[in-house]
């Protein structure tokens, strides 16, 4: 197996077929000299979990782009971002960024998502068509990022697109020289976008997530200019691409179980943990990285220092040993936690607004279509992703 597996059309489509070939073949799959797979859920959690594990970003860019790519102002701002840090740096960036998200009482935020859903319905429900994605799950989580980033929705729903161009970045993968042109233009623009953002804050600060940005502290400590704006892009990629691809997949998966989908109408209360179980099934992320701080021993296999290692959540998120029958959608599934939001240190710092918004935006659909059906389930695009994978439209009637 090597990480071009992960690029082809077949992957793209459909990448549980691969997955299942990984977890088969061996606890760890070496991809490149110094990078190795794994896709069992044991391994992953424990390997989340151990503070021996860290991020070795530019290095993995090194491995996969040459020895030019560190320099490249993409990956550098990308290498700015916290989820990219090891301690000390990423305890002190998140402990800032945490004092500023907790500032904001996400779970407030349960009424604007409310609110914001039944608004997007009320625009298209007449039509009795819609473009789900083009008009409900991508407009949803951007209008509330908007909203606590204090930026106008005429600009993000451009920034919208851009976002949508960067998030190839995360992809395992390396991307071709076109792919790779188009993703540094697109982080350029964004990176300009909120420095502009963040300079008028600087002089004219308000109660947005960007200003409490400002203004955090902690020991006297404060971020930097290149920091807020890395940080900020984060922000906007994660309150908006990966919500709003699994708003998506979530209406796809129950579809595709009418019985689990009947089940939900049926007892909405059901709702957190259908959530949930879809963002097991088919999470939106899909993987993520990290590397041995030191020698590590692990299902009698010795990972080296410096050893990279691909974990394939979405792999994880289908292992028969932790999930029983794990093909199957099953929203009253009780058996542990998905690991679609990571573990450990790097845990989702945004993942209970996620939930919020997921749960919002398919209970509102449910309130409001009772009759929502996908019209083009057997020919559904695929944004041609290996990671935050999602559509590119989704038809449907009611």
């Amino acid at each position: 197996m090597k990480l071009a597996d992960l690029s082809t059309p077949a992957f793209l489509e459909d990448p549980y077929p691969l997955y299942t070939t990984l977890r088969e073949q061996a606890p760890f799959v070496r991809v490149a000299p110094n990078a190795l797979m794994t896709g069992r859920y044991g391994i992953v959690e424990a390997l989340l979990q151990n503070r021996s594990m860290g991020k070795s970003y530019l290095e993995s860019v090194r491995v996969r782009y040459g020895d030019d790519g560190p320099n490249m102002p993409l990956f550098q701002g990308v290498g700015r971002m916290f989820l990219m840090l090891n301690p000390p740096a990423h305890t002190r960036v998140r402990a800032l960024m945490m004092k500023a998200f907790n500032a904001r009482q996400v779970e407030t935020m349960r009424e604007l998502a409310l609110a914001t859903a039944h608004e997007l319905v009320d625009g298209f429900a007449p039509r009795k068509q819609a473009d789900l994605v083009a008009e409900f799950a991508f407009p949803l989580p951007l209008l509330i990022i908007c909203r606590m980033l204090d930026i106008p929705v005429a600009e993000a729903t451009i920034l919208g697109a851009t976002v949508s161009k960067l998030a190839k970045v995360f992809d395992p993968a390396p991307m071709n020289a076109e792919a790779l042109t188009q993703t540094s233009a697109a982080y350029d623009e964004l990176a300009r976008y909120f420095a502009g953002v963040i300079a008028a804050r600087r002089s004219r600060p308000g109660n947005d997530l960007i200003s409490l940005l400002l203004r955090v502290e902690e020991g006297g400590d404060t971020l930097t200019h290149d920091e807020i704006v890395s940080n900020v892009i984060l922000l906007f990629i994660a309150g908006h691409e990966t919500t709003s691809n699994m708003i998506g997949n979530a209406l796809i998966a129950l579809h595709r179980n009418p019985q689990q989908f009947d089940l939900l109408k049926q007892h909405p209360q059901k709702m957190p943990n259908a959530v949930l179980e879809c963002l097991r099934y088919d999470g939106s992320v899909q993987m993520t990285m990290r590397t041995a701080m030191e020698d590590i021993e692990i299902e009698g296999e010795v990972l080296p220092r410096g050893t990279m290692v691909f974990l394939m959540l979405g792999a994880a998120n289908r292992d028969p040993d932790r999930f029983e029958e794990p093909d199957r959608l099953d929203i009253d599934r009780r058996q542990g936690r998905e690991q679609t939001f990571g573990a450990g240190i790097h845990h989702c710092l945004g993942y209970r607004l996620a939930l919020i918004e997921l749960e919002s935006a398919i209970g509102v659909l449910l309130e409001r279509l009772p009759n929502l059906r996908l019209t083009d389930l057997d020919r559904l695009k695929w944004n041609q992703r290996g990671n935050l994978r999602g559509v590119s439209a989704l038809m449907a009637a009611w």
